[in-house]
């Protein structure tokens, strides 16, 4: 068994033009030769990523789904700019090669950047990588100083300056993913009304230091050096990366946190070793973050629920797309549950919490 994310074979109705993209990486890639083998990474349920094989380099491609897409989302050049100017104060990026903005290659824009050969942690630590407790404490920890690290970037130093608004990020957090969650409604969907009023309710002030937010920080979007699995060498998907509020980014990657003592409905969910001992509670988490930050999070239930209700309505802009046939990807059947589930989770918190 190998330990380095291995790419397969491409899904059906995902397949690329192998001659088109090999004719026209060889127009703007120097020194390429032979022909090109194209296989896919398995994960993503957004932007679908191949992995371009030649005899003397690989390269990975990112391209938008097929069929339906939000019209902001899915940006390919917006993308491969954030790759390009944050390397300089996060080393932790692969570096873009080129971005394809004519649409008759592959019928859409597209970009291609460096493969960073490493583990990736799906849903269990492979036995293989031989962590004890304390390595995988001393691993998780290591997740969160990449996350409070990338928080603390210089944005405007690396020329991210005009990458986002961070004024009134929160509130427009809010009412945008209630805005999308209800335009991607399907009649089996819950409606999610006590949630989105409660959020509307207990809504912060922004926090005072703005900082780039990547969005969709855990632990299948970090690579780790296969020679020593302690160390992170990449972190991928920078696809919805902006500048705000960095505790609403932590709330994000709690709604993927999915901890040891979770009820089995929740652990069908997991995409990450989250739940492995040694590996931190949400609260522990939380705990460390503020450490390394710090500073104080007192109304973490807030960025909890948000998370939660996020990562449904990304859940459910994914189902829209296979309800409405956009899609044929049969791991998006199931999305419909997640998203019911992710209600219930919701609406717990907001039962204990004390805000």
């Amino acid at each position: 068994m190998t330990l380095t994310d291995q790419a397969t074979g491409i899904r059906e109705g995902e397949e690329l033009d192998t001659a088109r993209v090999d004719e026209y990486l060889k127009q703007h890639i120097p020194g390429l030769q032979g022909s090109p083998q194209i296989r896919q990474f398995p994960g993503g349920a957004s932007n679908l990523t191949y992995l371009i094989s030649y005899p003397q380099q690989d390269f990975v491609l990112r391209r938008p789904p097929f069929g339906h897409k939000a019209k902001s989302a899915h940006d390919m050049g917006r993308e491969y700019r954030i790759l390009n100017q944050l390397n300089a104060g996060f080393p932790y990026c692969p570096k873009a090669y080129v971005h394809c903005t004519d649409e008759s290659v592959l019928g859409c824009e597209f970009y291609v950047m460096e493969r960073i050969k490493g583990v990736i942690l799906r849903a269990d630590l492979p036995a293989e990588l031989g962590l004890d407790e304390q390595s995988t404490r001393e691993l998780c920890k290591s997740f969160i100083d990449r996350m409070v690290e990338l928080h603390n970037v210089d944005y405007q130093a690396c020329g991210l300056g005009d990458l986002g608004k961070p004024e009134g990020y929160v509130k427009r957090q809010i009412e945008g993913w209630i805005e999308r969650y209800q335009r991607a409604l399907t009649e089996d969907a819950p409606a999610w009304t006590d949630v989105m009023q409660w959020l509307r309710d207990k809504m912060p002030a922004d926090h005072p230091k703005p900082g780039l937010v990547h969005n969709d920080y855990r632990f299948d979007n970090v690579i780790l050096d296969p020679d020593n699995p302690m160390r992170i060498i990449g972190v991928l998907d920078w696809e919805m990366t902006t500048i705000g509020d960095p505790l609403m980014d932590l709330g994000n990657s709690l709604a993927y946190w999915i901890e040891a003592s979770d009820p089995a409905p929740v652990q069908l969910m997991r995409r990450q070793p989250s739940h492995a001992p040694g590996m931190l509670t949400r609260q522990e988490f939380v705990d460390y973050y503020a450490e390394r930050a710090g500073i104080r999070i007192d109304n973490v239930d807030f960025y909890y629920t948000y998370g939660l209700f996020r990562l449904a309505g990304i859940v459910q802009q994914i189902y829209y797309r296979y309800f409405h046939g956009q899609t044929r990807d049969q791991r998006f059947a199931q999305f419909i549950h997640m998203n019911r589930l992710l209600e219930q989770m919701s609406l717990a918190v907001i039962k204990k919490s004390t805000l």
